[in-house]
């Protein structure tokens, strides 16, 4: 899974082009999490990944201190998170994963681009057997720890899958285990460079090149809505 995890976060970030597009969005996932546990990174598993993610690409201390004081005091923003279902070309299914102050705009923007391309928003949950969710951390490969040592002190935790390349190590685990497995590798003093709740399809399909090519802009629309923080598909 571990090349597919990245291939994935690459197109996704190749989508969303530059900094306009990307920092608002790290950003709301630094508000919501920071709103539903605690502000405080060093108590907040949650927050602490979602800060991580938003260093990896860059984002200014600035940025990520307002995202965090967004969360709470007069200026709190109330984001409601909510998942929708959705029926698309070619056999692909969607899972879109929101975070809005506006319910109503949101799926009325989601619904129209599902309808303009021949798709359909379907009953939210409906497709939950279609995916599994996993805690997934991206790690450089540590120098100075063995790797099966690794694996064997993150068995307590909830590792469930451990896949490595030459310079990346892939951390795979019940969704329920994120903040387990973010502690362990903490504690076993490993840097995180990602860290994130992913829903990996458990029947992928192949498509071909021109399909990919219809299925991918329908995607882009998706991900230029603000609202929206994560499109899942069942692609392979």
């Amino acid at each position: 899974m571990g090349r597919a995890f990245e291939y994935r976060k690459a197109a996704k970030m190749k989508r969303w082009g530059n900094m306009s597009r990307i920092f608002p969005k790290l950003g709301r996932a630094i508000t919501v999490a920071a709103k539903e546990g605690v502000p405080d990174p060093a108590m907040n598993a949650k927050l602490r990944a979602a800060i991580a993610n938003a260093k990896s690409e860059g984002m200014p201390k600035d940025n990520i201190d307002a995202a965090i004081k967004r969360a709470s005091g007069r200026d709190a923003v109330d984001y409601t998170e909510i998942v929708y279902d959705g029926k698309g070309a070619h056999g692909t299914l969607f899972m879109i994963e929101c975070a809005t102050d506006n319910p109503t705009r949101t799926i009325a923007n989601i619904r129209a681009i599902f309808t303009k391309a021949g798709g359909q928003i379907v009953p939210s949950g409906s497709l939950d057997f279609m995916f599994s969710r996993k805690s997934v951390f991206e790690l450089e490969k540590p120098s100075s720890v063995d790797l099966e040592e690794l694996e064997l002190g993150l068995i307590d935790a909830g590792l469930e899958e451990m896949v490595a390349d030459e310079d990346t190590v892939y951390i795979y685990g019940d969704y329920t285990n994120f903040g387990s497995l973010s502690a362990a590798l903490e504690e076993l003093k490993i840097d995180v460079k990602k860290a994130a709740l992913e829903r990996i399809p458990t029947s992928p399909i192949d498509v071909t090149d021109e399909q990919m090519s219809e299925i991918e802009k329908i995607i882009e629309k998706i991900e230029d809505d603000d609202d929206v923080q994560a499109v899942y598909t069942n692609l392979a």
